[in-house]
């Protein structure tokens, strides 16, 4: 590969290297269902090699509809560290004519531009776009570029990523990967990606994928991500798991050495002097990290992998998830408690397991501490966490990566259902003073987990007016027949939350002709809403499991104190205790000491429902959405 001038902040314009096939564009394919834009061509070449990559890309579209020339634009986005982009073309064909749109850049707009900075994020990347001036439906639109990539801190590994992602059916489709001898690169096609071919290119190594005319595969409906991955191939240099570890190691080994003089220290020694327990130890360390450094990714320069130093983020108060796990590490350490850094994916966690190793599949790293045996996971990133270590829950990420100077391979997070709701929630009404009297009304929520969390850090940030008038319209809006006069809510050092709203209710008692009684019915109930496990059409993985909320668990209960202490009063509910959807359901309905009653429970076990069940679970969910909860009065009152 040709070498680069790096810190590159402006692209370069000029031909593709000689090593890249450019290709002709073929004719629009015969689609009757075409969308507003038609791809002709889709090519993506690269080479590889021990020191980084480089990529070329070309996509040639046709505009077919009007909504098509909403994309009347081009852009591509690179690090300047790591990344130096060329861009070879930007053409309108019309008919006969070639029209450049790129005359080498000059209205090619380059912009810093931090698009997530209201999140606290940093990454100076920059982006090169062009508007395409007097685009017309008919035409068709010629772009491709070039980007080299060079990842100097992990030793020049790298990979690559090919997706089928188009809709209707593309004139064609090319993947080409070359890498010569001694480059370990590995590849994996994904279901519904053609199958490729290996063979040589003169002295590299060449897989090759070329089709014409092809639509692109579509996941099922409702799956874990792991069965929606279909129509990708992945490459990578890196040997293994083991392999990323090893280079990460140093980087977070070196940034989490304590100076001696550092004005850390004497923090470490009042944590110390408060608790002999290294759980006590390992949580106040948490709170440290979390309370006084706020969070600011920065990925800059070296910081899309290499963590500030423990005393570069301390003395600022800032980091990123790197710099709060170095700082955290060394907090650890001096405390005498076991722990690592660890690598995880917020958002591709499901069948990571099954993928090819790559750094560029995480996003996030944390802390897992070791005591007495037991894995703690500790996100520096946090706020708010309050109570104890046990209390923390495992994160959702699935599988985690530590972080070793002897390298390690993935171990999975292991998340059990929970043993205590999140949120508990019951509504009293007194009806004792007769069927056409306003009802007294009560109603108390407790909720736990990162929802009291986010309750607490709203009360530390924002006016409690502010928060009650909130929590006013929210509970307003789903309970119209309630006249709200007091609400009021806390939450407990151990991060349990309650709200309790007080008002009047008028109970709409109405006349059954059939049976000849009056008749209460909870609002909302019997209303035959139920959430389905969607059909899904013939194709490839149709028949995955579907993804179901896991964990979560949750109990309601109405309460009505009904007049004459309840006598001739009947009631109608479900009384039911099953499995439903991977959920444990408990619902009951029953009359006792004058008090009506119906109460549910739902708590997920599982999250993942077989495709074989699903249609099951959809007939006992419209079942029990249809059963109305009613309280019967005695005949002539």
């Amino acid at each position: 590969m040709a070498g680069a001038a790096w810190a590159d902040e402006k692209p370069s314009y000029g031909p593709p290297a000689k090593w890249v096939q450019v290709a002709d564009i073929p004719p629009p394919p015969a689609d009757d269902q075409a969308p507003s834009t038609q791809v002709l061509l889709d090519d993506n070449q690269s080479q590889h090699d021990n020191t980084g990559s480089v990529y070329y890309g070309r996509r040639v579209v046709k505009i077919l509809k009007s909504e098509g020339l909403q994309g009347g634009s081009r852009s591509v986005t690179w690090d300047p560290v790591r990344d130096k982009v060329t861009i070879h073309t930007l053409a309108i064909i019309r008919g006969d004519q070639r029209i450049d749109l790129l005359k080498q850049g000059q209205d090619v707009l380059v912009l810093r531009r931090e698009k997530n900075l209201e999140r606290a994020m940093l990454d100076g990347r920059m982006t090169a776009s062009i508007q395409i001036k007097d685009l017309q439906v008919g035409d068709v639109v010629d772009w491709s570029y070039t980007r080299e990539h060079k990842e100097a801190l992990l030793g020049g590994r790298t990979g690559d990523f090919e997706y089928m992602g188009w809709t209707g059916v593309a004139g064609r489709f090319r993947a080409r990967l070359l890498w010569p001898e001694g480059t370990p690169l590995t590849w994996r096609a994904s279901l519904g990606f053609p199958q490729p071919k290996v063979g040589k290119a003169g002295k590299l190594n060449e897989l090759l994928v070329d089709v014409a005319t092809v639509k692109a595969p579509k996941g099922p409906v409702g799956a874990p991500a792991r069965f929606q991955r279909l129509g990708m191939l992945e490459a990578t240099t890196y040997t293994g798991w083991d392999d990323i570890s090893r280079r990460m190691a140093p980087l977070y080994g070196k940034a989490s050495e304590l100076p001696a003089d550092s004005s850390l220290r004497p923090e470490i020694a009042a944590i110390a002097a408060a608790s002999t327990d290294p759980k006590v130890r390992a949580f106040k360390a948490l709170q440290l990290v979390e309370d006084k450094t706020r969070y600011l990714f920065l990925g800059m320069g070296e910081g899309g992998y290499k963590p500030a130093s423990v005393e570069e983020t301390w003395s600022r108060r800032f980091g990123d998830c790197k710099g709060k796990t170095v700082l955290l590490l060394a907090i650890l350490r001096e405390l005498g408690v076991e722990a690592e850094p660890v690598l995880v994916s917020t958002n591709g966690g499901d069948g990571l397991e099954e993928r090819l190793p790559s750094a560029s599949l995480f996003n996030h790293v944390l802390v897992r501490a070791r005591i007495a045996g037991k894995s703690y996971w500790l996100d520096g990133t946090r706020t708010g966490d309050v109570g104890d270590i046990d209390g923390l829950r495992p994160p959702p990420f699935r599988w985690a990566l530590p972080v070793r100077s002897q390298g390690a391979s993935l171990e999975e997070i292991v998340q059990g259902p929970l043993s205590k709701p999140d949120s508990e929630s019951v509504v009293r009404i007194d009806a004792s003073g007769g069927f056409d009297k306003p009802a007294p009304i009560s109603m108390t929520t407790t909720i736990r987990g990162d929802a009291a969390l986010g309750l607490a850090r709203a009360l530390r940030t924002a006016p409690r007016a502010d928060i009650e008038r909130g929590l006013k319209q929210s509970a307003s809006a789903s309970l119209s027949w309630v006249n709200i006069e007091s609400i009021d809510f806390e939450v407990a050092p151990s991060g349990e939350a309650k709200i309790k709203i007080g008002g009047t209710a008028d109970l709409d008692w109405r006349l059954n002709d059939d049976l000849g009684v009056r008749e209460f019915r909870i609002p909302g109930s019997g209303a035959g809403k139920a959430l389905a496990f969607p059909r899904r059409e013939p194709g490839l993985n149709a028949d995955a499991p579907y993804a179901t909320v896991f964990p979560a668990y949750a109990t309601s209960a109405t309460e009505i104190v009904l007049p004459n202490k309840g006598a001739g009063f009947t009631v109608k509910g479900v009384n039911w205790t099953g499995r439903l959807a991977n959920r444990e359901i408990i619902q009951t309905a029953e009359l006792k000491d004058g008090v009506a009653r119906f109460s549910e429970s739902s708590r997920s076990l599982a999250r993942e429902l077989p495709f074989d069940q699903a249609e099951e679970a959809n007939k006992i969910a419209r079942r029990l959405a249809g059963e109305p909860q009613i309280v019967r009065a005695p005949k002539g009152s």
